[in-house]
């Protein structure tokens, strides 16, 4: 019974965490194998629709239609499955890099807590998948997949910043979440998040100059 009450409130944490993430994240301190059991559905949730919302980002989504063997049906199976492993890997590739930063940055805790540091904070990117892509399909349609469509010029631009908002929220309140759960200064926060994003952006940097 207590479990099932501790998993409740962490299913309403997932939601409140867009509205008051400094509770939410305190109650990370608690890395107890137990609360960890508790929050794994709202973590397995976000990390699931914030994975969609980013594969379907990627240039690939915006040229699937461009195949005739390739419709809706099939592009909505590639958003889910592709979805479900770009959330996997940024779950657990992107924990490391963070567990990684925050350690640097003089952080005790474990790669768990990290993980599910990162998960929380990817709240508002998997919102935009319910908020941001309805807006853009209905909108667009299925141009949204093709080269060439409708959804080109100031349209999409609109769209592509109200992405880029999402995802700022997410740093914002990874960097909340770090403050809150360490009980770092701002500074100190920053340090931890900017030495985890320090090798991802080398890495973008290369390939952009290939």
């Amino acid at each position: 019974m207590a479990y099932d009450t501790a998993e409740r409130a962490w299913l309403l944490r997932g939601l409140l965490v867009l509205q008051s993430p400094r509770a939410v994240f305190a109650a990370l301190r608690d890395d107890s194998d137990d609360a960890a059991r508790a929050r794994q559905e709202p973590v397995i949730a976000i990390v699931g629709l914030a994975g969609i919302a980013g594969v379907l980002w990627t240039p690939v989504a915006g040229r699937l239609l461009d195949d005739p063997a390739i419709d809706e049906v099939l592009v909505a199976v590639w958003a889910f499955v592709g979805g479900g492993f770009y959330g996997i890997a940024g779950y657990f590739v992107g924990g490391a890099l963070l567990y990684a930063g925050l350690r640097s940055a003089g952080s005790a805790g474990s790669y768990r807590r990290a993980r599910h540091l990162l998960a929380f904070a990817a709240a508002p990117i998997a919102l935009s998948l319910l908020v941001v892509w309805p807006l853009r399909i209905a909108a667009f349609g299925s141009d949204v997949f093709r080269t060439g469509g409708d959804d080109g010029g100031r349209g999409d631009l609109v769209f592509a910043v109200l992405g880029l908002a999402f995802a700022a929220w997410s740093v914002g309140l990874l960097l909340v979440g770090t403050c809150t759960v360490h009980g770092w200064p701002w500074s100190r926060a920053a340090e931890g998040v900017g030495l985890a994003a320090a090798l991802p952006a080398l890495v973008a940097l290369a390939f952009w100059l290939l």
